[in-house]
């Protein structure tokens, strides 16, 4: 690469899902304004012939689509994702979100302000599964009460292993479709097995416990999209949510503390927010779950 060269950042998209929906996500990188990127779309057998068609007519050197050769799940389709990055950071994009038009410009300018940073948040927004920008609770809280506070508008935070850890264990105010991370962090900082459902909060509690580095820029520059029937509902409906955030709260607490971060260790026992998430899901789980869902939430809200 030529010394005056930009190296692309790679954006790759594991897909199962609405095709339509990822054809959007596709075009929203075509609008980048930095035209320094290189996509891959990792199909994980979805039944649909339009997708390797789509991909087919598609000639640009930047983009490449591979098919697996059986199903792999979400966290071996994430691991495939990284095993494919080439470039220093990397962007492991939702298949149904949309990056605004300025979201490379934004990661770029927030990698040379801080450029030891491990994660990049950037200013994210929410929509429902017709694209419409909504606000439900849990995102204004979200934003509201956990995103750290900042100096000044527009600046950078920069939150460091203690710092970071105990934000994020307070309560996971990161959206992660729209996370860029180093690429070298990922590859050293692997998954936990046996935490599908909140395996994003543990691979970046794991990161802070490494001493990584998270830069969050308040610049808006996604739109992630939040369905009304999405796995995750279904996880709370059924108890697996609640069941599988205090295992790994309990986990949580005992990594702070044999590191000696008291603060991220209380944090952790109390988790204030978490059980307050609980109260807020109650109504709906007992109109619609299953009595093991009914039970998985009143324990998180009362359990220590």
């Amino acid at each position: 690469m030529a010394a005056d060269a930009v190296e692309p950042i790679d954006i790759i998209v594991p897909f199962w899902g609405d095709p339509q929906l990822l054809f959007d996500t596709v075009e929203s990188v075509f609008a980048q304004t930095d035209p320094s990127w290189r996509l891959t779309v990792i199909d994980d057998c979805y039944p649909d012939g339009s997708v390797p068609a789509h991909f087919a007519a598609i000639v640009d050197p930047r983009v490449t689509y591979v098919r697996n050769e059986h199903n792999l799940g979400i966290t071996e389709n994430y691991r495939e994702a990284i095993r494919r990055a080439e470039s220093e950071h990397l962007v492991i994009l939702g298949c149904d979100d949309l990056l605004h038009p300025t979201y490379l410009e934004v990661i770029r300018s927030t990698v040379r302000a801080v450029p030891d940073a491990d994660v990049i948040q950037p200013g994210a927004q929410v929509i429902d599964e017709h694209g419409t920008v909504v606000r439900p609770l849990v995102d204004r809280v979200k934003t509201g009460l956990l995103a750290p506070r900042r100096r000044g508008d527009g600046a950078i935070a920069v939150l460091r292993g203690e710092a970071m850890a105990t934000s994020l264990i307070r309560g996971d105010w990161l959206y992660w479709p729209s996370l860029a991370f180093r690429t070298e962090t990922l590859r050293r900082i692997d998954f936990r097995e046996g935490l599908p459902i909140i395996q994003d909060l543990a691979l970046l509690m794991d990161i802070a416990f490494d001493g990584g580095v998270l830069a969050y820029n308040p610049k808006l520059v996604f739109s992630y999209r939040r369905h009304g029937a999405s796995a995750s509902q279904k996880t709370l409906l059924d108890g697996r949510r609640f069941r599988d955030e205090r295992a790994y709260y309990r986990t949580a607490r005992e990594l702070a503390a044999a590191k000696g971060w008291s603060r991220t260790a209380n944090t952790a026992r109390v988790r204030v927010m978490s059980r307050l998430h609980g109260l807020a899901e109650l109504p709906g789980v007992i109109r619609h779950g299953t009595s093991a869902g009914i039970q998985s939430t009143v324990a998180h809200i009362f359990a220590l």
